[in-house]
Formats: structure tokens, sequence, C-alpha cells
């Protein structure tokens, strides 16, 4: 096997600029049941943008996703812990369900503060010793 590097001269960008810092709505939810309802709702999503839709208030998280040029739609609703003001935000499940795919815990922790910021996914259990998982999603445009 060989291996070919390359140094490249440059400032590192600073990635901590981009993570939010102020996430006052805080989602916990189960990991698999999650993964599987975004899986099962994003066959009925629009093929072009991928985009679905979580709706959160109290302990009920609603996940749903539509095409407008086939007509199909989904909805699904899970049982959460969500602490914040009701919000509409909409992901790329492609990029949900590879970040959930490749996490262990049982559950996970999305952080969001608006629907046009980035959410942050953090693994709530399952992590080994000394690791620290930071998973940033941003939003699509949600479509009303």
């Amino acid at each position: 096997m060989v291996l070919e590097c390359r140094l490249i001269d440059g400032k590192y960008p600073n990635y901590d600029a981009v993570i939010p810092k102020e996430n006052p709505n805080k989602l916990t939810v189960n990991r698999s049941n999650f993964l599987n309802s975004t899986r099962r709702v994003s066959i009925f999503s629009s093929k072009t943008t991928h985009q679905i839709r979580l709706k959160m208030a109290g302990s009920e998280l609603n996940i749903s996703a539509e095409d407008i040029d086939y007509s199909n739609k989904a909805d699904e609703r899970l049982n959460c812990d969500y602490q914040g003001d009701d919000l509409q935000i909409g992901f790329n499940s492609r990029f949900l369900t590879e970040m959930l795919s490749n996490l262990d815990s049982n559950e996970i922790l999305i952080e969001m503060s608006l629907p046009n910021r980035a959410g942050i996914l953090t693994p709530v259990d399952g992590a080994e010793a000394g690791e620290q998982i930071t998973m940033l999603v941003m939003p699509v445009m949600l479509n009303n």
C-alpha cells in the first residue's frame, strides 16, 4: 500500500465559528426509532431535495415528507422529550440517515435554535471513554 500526502499551506478554517452556541430547543429521542421513521418517511420525499419536516411540540415529534410532483405524502409520530418552543424545521433525510446510522447510542440529542440555523446532533449515551461526538446538520428551506 502506498500513501501519498502533501502539506497544504494556509490557515486551518475556524470550524468552531459555524457551530451554534445558543440552542434553547432540545429534542431527545430514541435513535433507532427516529432512524427507522426517517427512512420510511424519506421514501415519499422529493427526489431532488430529500426534504423531511420535523415538527416538535410537547412530547411529540411529527416527521413528514411530501413529493408534490407525484402526489406522495407520509406522516409519522414519535414520542420524544422536547424542551423549547414549538418548532418546524426541514432537513435532508439522507444526511440525517447517514448520521444516525453511524452512532451506537440508544438516544440522541438534537439542539436547535431557529428553522434556518444549523442543528447539533450528539449521542446521549454509548460513547467510549474520552470520546465526544458532535454532528452538525444544516436545515433546508421548508416549502409550505
